[in-house]
């Protein structure tokens, strides 16, 4: 907590007291991403006394007094490491870290430059969109392999009976258009994926309890 006085001539007038606050949802996201294996450290530029106290609060390690510079520096030298990090921030002074990472969110409330420097920027002020795009993510990824596979199967067995001239102009073209159909409604199941997860947030008050860096803001 930080205090301000308020003088004239010498006078103390009144006295400002600010205390830095966790953002909404910080406390289950940083809980879900502990559960799914990885490293969450809050970097910051602030002073030490209020980023240790919230650190503290979400049982992460911290690094205080950190410039812009340094903040890109050191995630940088983590990916020569070989680590994959992940970078949120909201401030002007979080895009070279932003840019800096393999991949970077912020939330819309973010500064321009911090927006255009994220990959990807979440609209709500929770911290939960941080895992739930995390899960989106893979399961794309997961369905994307699943289409690969599917195409390559069906041309496989396909291609031969084409070629051997028992496929007739209007079975290939309907067969092509099934081997899309299957394929897209593969893919939709993305949004089923994310309807049902979004049933099964509603239905409790939190989520229960590679490298990421979460910014507490400067």
């Amino acid at each position: 907590m930080a205090t301000i006085a308020l003088s004239k001539d010498g006078r103390c007038l009144a006295t400002f007291r600010f205390e830095d606050r966790l953002r909404s949802g910080a406390r289950e996201a940083v809980a879900a991403l502990a559960e799914a294996g990885f490293a969450v450290e809050v970097l910051s530029g602030d002073r030490e006394g209020p980023v240790r106290q919230l650190a503290s609060t979400l049982g992460v390690p911290h690094y205080s007094h950190v410039s812009p510079a340094e903040k890109a520096t050191y995630i940088a030298s983590m990916g020569a490491s070989g680590r994959k990090v992940l970078m949120i921030g909201d401030g002007l002074n979080d895009a070279p870290a932003l840019v800096a990472s393999h991949a970077s969110m912020a939330p819309a409330s973010a500064a321009d430059v911090g927006r255009n420097a994220a990959d990807l920027v979440f609209l709500r002020e929770s911290l939960l969109a941080v895992p739930q795009a995390i899960t989106i993510a893979r399961n794309a990824k997961r369905l994307v392999r699943e289409n690969l596979a599917i195409a390559v199967g069906y041309n496989a067995i396909a291609m031969p009976i084409a070629i051997l001239g028992y496929v007739t102009p209007l079975i290939a073209a309907v067969a092509m258009s099934l081997s899309s159909l299957i394929v897209v409604a593969n893919a939709l199941r993305l949004c089923g994926d994310r309807r049902r997860r979004q049933r099964k947030d509603d239905s409790r008050p939190s989520i229960p309890s590679p490298q990421f860096v979460l910014e507490s803001g400067e």
